[in-house]
């Protein structure tokens, strides 16, 4: 494979190996990091270049990191790819998402057992067959982690897609009969959130022979809304990223058996 860095930093992540820590939060916005690594100890910035930027620390002894991926699949997987080549095995994505499914409110936590493969990247890695599902250790401690919380949680399939606004107003898209068609068969199947990386990274990490999980926080469920169900807008995901730093810390507790 080329090189195309000049140094022996990756070349889209600007990280090199001993940079980051074997397990590795991965959000989509940069800002977020910094909110992150405020649960780290002996937090510091490494990396920030294009839309990824990397903090490294420890918690409980045990060095981490957290690197965004930006927006989608494609960005999410050359971060995934160049964190493994520094050395990084272990992934949690901490992202926001819409709900699906009506039990799902504002301000809850899903747990992605699984993703469904909408959006384009996957397919460049695995036929379309092969499903993207999240590591079970790694979901294991998620749902624990939540559960020692005591936050509102769901766990369940998520549907992951390319286009935001492909959701958000389908009746206006030369495709939207489709994706209505769709839309409509990933409610009636159950799905619990939508989102946008989740699909790319349990692909790519079968791929890569790493773990990954999903958790997400729910900023508001369109569904809700069109049934007249209350259907507040939040904004704040620390339950999210406080369920990823807990979960961490029981893998790290469990790996060190």
């Amino acid at each position: 494979m080329i090189n195309y860095s000049e140094t022996n930093r990756m070349y889209h992540i600007d990280v090199a190996p001993g940079d980051v820590g074997k397990y590795v939060i991965l959000p989509g916005d940069p800002k977020r990091c910094r909110k992150i690594a405020a649960y780290f100890d002996n937090a510091r910035q490494i990396a920030d270049h294009r839309e990824y930027v990397t903090f490294t620390g420890t918690l409980d002894g045990v060095p981490v990191s957290v690197t965004s991926t930006g927006i989608g699949g494609p960005s999410a997987s050359i971060a995934m790819e160049e964190l493994r080549m520094c050395g990084a095995d272990t992934f949690i994505r901490v992202g926001t998402a819409g709900g699906m499914d009506l039990k799902v409110q504002s301000g809850d936590v899903v747990i992605a057992s699984g993703a469904v493969r909408m959006e384009g990247t996957s397919k460049e890695y695995a036929p379309i067959e092969w499903p993207a599902v999240a590591d079970f250790e790694v979901e294991t401690a998620l749902v624990q982690a939540a559960k020692n919380l005591k936050f509102r949680y769901h766990v369940g399939v998520v549907e992951c897609k390319d286009a935001f606004y492909g959701q958000h107003k389908p009746e206006e898209l030369p495709n939207g009969p489709e994706l209505i068609r769709k839309w409509n068969a990933w409610l009636k199947l159950g799905c619990k959130a939508s989102e946008m990386e989740s699909a790319a990274l349990f692909t790519v990490a079968a791929c890569l022979g790493v773990r990954c999980g999903s958790v997400l926080f729910i900023m508001s469920n369109q569904e809700r809304a069109k049934q007249g169900l209350p259907n507040p807008i939040e904004h704040d995901t620390d339950k999210a990223i406080r369920t990823a730093i807990e979960a961490i810390r029981l893998l790290i507790r469990q790996d060190a058996k």
